[in-house]
C-alpha cells in the first residue's frame, strides 16, 4: 500500500466495460509521514469518492482489482482509503 495525494482527475467518455462508472484520480506518491512527494504521478481508479487535495491510502497490483470485487477489472491500482491523520512516533506530521 502507498500514500498518495489526489492532484487531479482523469475524464474518458469511452474505456474498457469494467471501468464504465468508474472515477479515475492522478494521485502522487507521498512520503511515508505524508510530508512531501515521492515518486511520479499515476493514475488509479477511486472506489472510496477521494476528492483532490486529500490523502489517500492505495493499493496496486493485484490487489488493487481484488479492491474493486473484480478479478479480471484491467487495473493495477485503486484508492482504497482517505486519510485523516498519520502519526507517527518521533516524526510531525503533515
Amino acid at each position: 500500500m502507498l500514500i498518495a495525494r489526489v492532484i487531479g482527475t482523469v475524464v474518458a467518455t469511452r474505456k474498457h466495460d469494467r471501468l464504465v462508472g468508474s472515477k479515475i484520480q492522478i494521485v502522487q506518491p507521498l512520503a511515508p509521514n505524508g510530508s512531501g512527494p515521492s515518486g511520479e504521478p499515476f493514475v488509479a481508479v477511486d472506489a472510496v469518492g477521494a476528492g483532490v487535495d486529500e490523502r489517500v491510502v492505495v493499493v496496486t497490483g493485484s490487489g488493487a482489482r481484488l479492491a474493486l470485487d473484480d478479478e479480471r477489472a484491467p487495473v493495477d491500482a485503486t484508492i482504497v482509503g482517505i486519510i485523516d491523520e498519520i502519526d507517527i512516533e518521533g516524526a510531525p506530521s503533515a
